[in-house]
């Protein structure tokens, strides 16, 4: 286990409730007498706010000097920011699974980013996508992550397509990817990975990239990875100060705020430092949509984690959308203006659970107010301002009154002298926007497609299965993924190893009709001899070995050429202990497909002669008990030398 702290074991912990490392950190302030470690500052989250008021000013002087000790002491450089300016505008982004069926039409077999983007115009639309390409489906062959980025068909023209639509385009990193086969060169040369992945995002056009699993790249990958064209590096969680100059973005994920709201240490340390606000498993976002808009950071919405949704609530789509407005229009004052955290409303508002904060450059001032409360409040909070009131929320002037939702935001934009040429065109997109308030879970349902019935009789050489309900225990490891499109953390706030990837028992009653099981997968010679009648191409191999490079739909064309189809899962479970393998072992697909209309997945069933070591992360590999699945979630490259398939018929001599 690593003794980074952040990513210790939480089996121990309640999993509803941020761990201590996620807590905002106390900082002392000169009259305690004591003063926060550099050690501690350079790695804090969220810097927490007192609760009384009375200490705010004194608060702001500690953490400003804290702040500006930390660039001295580092001797931080922000040339990289120059480099990637775009970066510190990366407001909103989303993570999404390349075959995403908002992104991937699997009638067609191309990307539709058109369609994607369509799909998140109601946030305010996105200026950064993670294109998220491998887990967990890495490591059920040789295959490693720059494969999965380079077999993609499209894949260049996908990101061409998103970066004309002003979208930036990140690819993802796995450290974890050890034990795939390694990158070499023309000589036979092992290459590092950053040199490969450098590789892919030049000949993809990329922008950046998220590092998963990473707080920060070591040097080593710095180097290798650094190129004539700039790419932003993006941490997952907190990056420590010293690691600022070079890592431009991170996610603020896992992030407990104070009360009062407190500062995101990264982004008072350097101001173009842009962090995305992102809780995964949870149903309601107010908490990072609050904390973005009180720091001038972002957010990340993930809607699909690794084929699980968890899709936004309409209250918080609509509450980002009117947030990620205001900080488009008001970048300058968010990157350059004088930023006093939380003193832009009274401390009487502070009682009523408002607080807010003010951002000021050029005679205009930015106020970002927040409402701790589950009620809605309307009122005058503002801490006094000159100069002329706009209600940014609402899209029209004020007196100082304003109104803010249960758990909700606002804007106040303060205008001594000229207004700003960005105001009318933002006042009058926010007049037109009516908030939505309906924060119910937008359920999706995962449905099963339909099993073809087959038209031909069975051989003799089968296992032939009598009608009737079976109850059934299926085996299969937590991986994030669900198994049946159920989601396995619903409001934890971060599940780790060993619970991450712990094996599950789930049992399910399943009424069967009567159905023969080919005893053998399909070998390479039955492929050879019967596929030029499903259209499709020879495949070389021993003829007594088991079909591979086959993907689904293929299994299933071929299949049905026969008069055949694919057997459920439930069906191999039952038949399991009585069919036979051919060598080498490989996993079966079967008949059992699933889609939520995001995200589509299969079972696999038997288990496969490669076990993939190294990572906790990859896909299972080795021999398995009939009763384990694999879930595995759907690509546009499923062709695998460790994936065959055996045949199944609707037995009438069976019933």
């Amino acid at each position: 286990m690593t003794s980074d702290p952040d990513e210790a074991a939480t089996n121990a912990l309640d999993p509803l409730v941020p761990r201590p490392i996620d807590l905002p950190t106390h900082v002392p302030l000169p009259r305690d007498g004591v003063r926060l470690a550099d050690a501690d500052f350079d790695v804090a989250k969220i810097l927490a706010a007192p609760d009384d008021p009375a200490r705010w000013d004194e608060w702001r002087a500690e953490i400003d000097a804290l702040a500006a000790e930390a660039r001295a002491r580092l001797q931080h450089d922000d040339g990289a920011y120059d480099a990637v300016p775009w970066a510190s505008r990366c407001r909103v982004a989303a993570q999404i699974w390349l075959w995403d069926e908002r992104l991937w039409d699997w009638r067609e077999r191309r990307f539709t980013p058109s369609r994607l983007l369509s799909a998140y115009a109601d946030i305010g639309g996105l200026d950064g996508l993670v294109l998220w390409h491998a887990y967990p489906c890495i490591g059920i062959d040789e295959r490693n992550q720059f494969d999965w980025y380079r077999d993609v068909p499209g894949l260049a023209d996908l990101v061409s397509d998103l970066r004309a639509a002003g979208v930036r385009v990140f690819l993802d990193y796995n450290p974890w990817d050890t034990g795939t086969r390694r990158e070499t060169d023309a000589r036979g040369r092992v290459v590092a990975d950053g040199e490969a992945l450098r590789a892919v995002a030049d000949a993809l056009a990329a922008d950046g990239v998220f590092l998963d699993t990473l707080k920060q790249a070591d040097p080593a990958f710095l180097d290798a990875v650094g190129g004539e064209r700039p790419l932003a590096l993006e941490g997952e969680s907190r990056v420590p100060d010293e690691r600022l100059r070079d890592h431009v973005l991170s996610w603020s994920q896992w992030f407990a705020d104070s009360d009062a709201p407190g500062v995101q240490r990264a982004r008072l340390v350097e101001r173009r430092h842009m962090l995305h606000g992102v809780r995964r498993w949870n149903r309601s976002h107010v908490d990072e949509l609050q904390t973005a808009w009180m720091n001038g950071t972002g957010i990340l919405v993930w809607d699909a984690v690794f084929g699980v949704w968890v899709g936004w609530n309409a209250r918080d789509r609509s509450m980002l959308r009117s947030i990620s407005r205001m900080q488009r229009a008001c970048h300058e004052l968010l990157e350059r203006g004088t930023w006093a955290p939380l003193a832009g409303a009274t401390s009487d508002a502070a009682a009523l659970g408002v607080y807010g904060s003010t951002w000021t450059l050029d005679g205009v001032t930015l106020v970002t107010l927040v409402h701790r409360g589950d009620e809605p409040v309307t009122g005058r909070f503002l801490a006094p301002l000159e100069g002329r009131l706009w209600d940014l929320t609402r899209g029209a002037s004020t007196d100082g009154e304003v109104t803010i939702p249960a758990r909700g935001a606002a804007g106040v934009l303060a205008v001594r002298g000229a207004e700003p040429d960005w105001l009318p065109g933002l006042l009058a997109a926010a007049a037109a926007d009516a908030p939505e308030t309906d924060a119910t879970f937008p359920a999706r349902e995962t449905v099963r497609i339909p099993v073809p019935t087959t038209t031909a009789a069975a051989p003799t050489d089968v296992v032939a299965l009598p009608a009737g309900e079976r109850r059934l225990e299926v085996l299969w490891r937590r991986r994030e993924t669900g198994l049946y499109g159920e989601a396995p953390y619903v409001e934890e706030w971060k599940p780790l190893p060993p619970r991450l990837h712990d094996d599950r028992r789930v049992e399910v009653r399943v009424a069967l009709g009567a159905v023969a099981v080919a005893r053998r997968e399909v070998s390479v010679a039955e492929w050879n001899a019967n596929c030029s009648a499903a259209g499709l191409e020879p495949r070389g191999g021993e003829p007594e070995a088991p079909v591979t490079g086959v993907d689904l739909d293929e299994a299933r064309a071929f299949a049905a050429a026969l008069g055949a189809r694919l057997p459920t899962d439930h069906e191999w479970q039952v038949a399991g202990d009585r069919l036979e393998r051919r060598g080498p072992r490989v996993w079966n697909w079967t008949e059992s497909e699933m889609t939520d209309g995001i995200t589509r997945r299969v079972i696999l069933k038997g288990g496969s002669e490669r076990a993939m070591t190294g990572s906790d992360w990859y896909a299972d590999g080795g021999a398995q008990p009939p009763e384990r699945s694999l879930a595995w979630l759907r690509t546009g490259i499923d062709r695998s030398t460790a994936i065959g398939f055996r045949l199944a018929w609707d037995d009438e001599v069976a019933r």
